[in-house]
């Protein structure tokens, strides 16, 4: 008699836990997470380091990206960098066009107006794209590379030097599709999903507009990527003027102007009356 009685009471709680809502049926969110941490399961880390090259006013900024294990199909991806200069720097676009024409690098101006002889306290920050290239001697890396040079600041009372910060840059990729379909394609088989460039589906954060190669009219919408800096950003030490030497400097330079004009008169008329 005891076992009929067990059978009802378990019936009569299933029915009540059914009624409530209560059963354990898989939470969509649940499913989810669970597809996301397979996603993050095969996502290698975007690592990106900045360095400059050179000394004096006149430098060199190397961008160099690696992607942390070998990815499949990265040949047919691009990689766009957007990097931000600062009030204390500029870049020439004029130099920019010549290392284009000979095949140094694959930079532009994006910003209008720009004047290279303004100080850097009437200059604007400015943005630079640069196509950067795969490396020849790293199957999963990405370099650009930018010459950056020092505006003249204003003296200063005490230190006679300023910094200049370079902020990391926003890191832009774009994938073709068509051209590594075949070989980029994963497929979780447990969830019945197929996710393509996980590359792009584990860092992408947001969609940018911008020209798809550097002569090129056509427009693409490029990922904004996250990824992980070897430096904060890049801090440039810039030797400056001091105040207290302005009257100096001021008599000097117009004591030599004096001088060289005195000299280039005197030239002229000795030799316009030798004649």
């Amino acid at each position: 008699m005891a076992t009929p009685a067990v059978a009802v009471r378990a019936v009569a709680w299933l029915f009540l836990w059914e009624v409530a809502g209560l059963t354990c049926s898989p939470d969509p969110a649940f499913n989810t997470a669970l597809t996301d941490a397979g996603i993050r399961a095969t996502c290698s880390e975007i690592i990106l380091r900045q360095e400059v090259l050179k000394d004096g006013f006149h430098r060199d900024l190397l961008i160099r990206v690696k992607f942390g294990e070998s990815i499949e199909g990265l040949q047919t991806c691009r990689l766009l960098i957007k990097q931000y200069v600062p009030t204390g720097l500029f870049v020439d676009p004029y130099e920019l066009a010549s290392l284009r024409e000979k095949n140094i690098t694959e930079a532009v101006m994006v910003s209008e107006n720009f004047n290279i002889e303004a100080p850097n306290y009437l200059s604007k920050e400015s943005e630079v794209l640069i196509y950067a290239r795969q490396d020849s001697q790293c199957i999963d890396c990405f370099q650009a590379f930018l010459p950056v040079h020092y505006r003249y600041h204003r003296p200063h009372s005490k230190d006679g030097e300023t910094f200049i910060v370079i902020n990391n840059p926003d890191l832009l990729m774009y994938c073709d599709q068509a051209g590594s379909r075949s070989v980029t394609r994963f497929k979780f088989d447990s969830f019945g999903k197929t996710i393509e460039f996980p590359v792009l589906k584990c860092w992408a954060q947001s969609e940018v507009t911008a020209p798809c190669a550097l002569n090129s009219q056509d427009i693409c919408q490029w990922n904004n990527m996250k990824y992980k800096s070897v430096y904060k950003n890049v801090t440039l030490q810039v030797p400056v003027g001091l105040t207290i030497h302005t009257s100096l400097v001021c008599s000097v330079t117009l004591l030599v102007t004096v001088l060289c004009s005195t000299l280039i008169l005197v030239a002229v008329f000795k030799y316009s009356f030798s004649l």
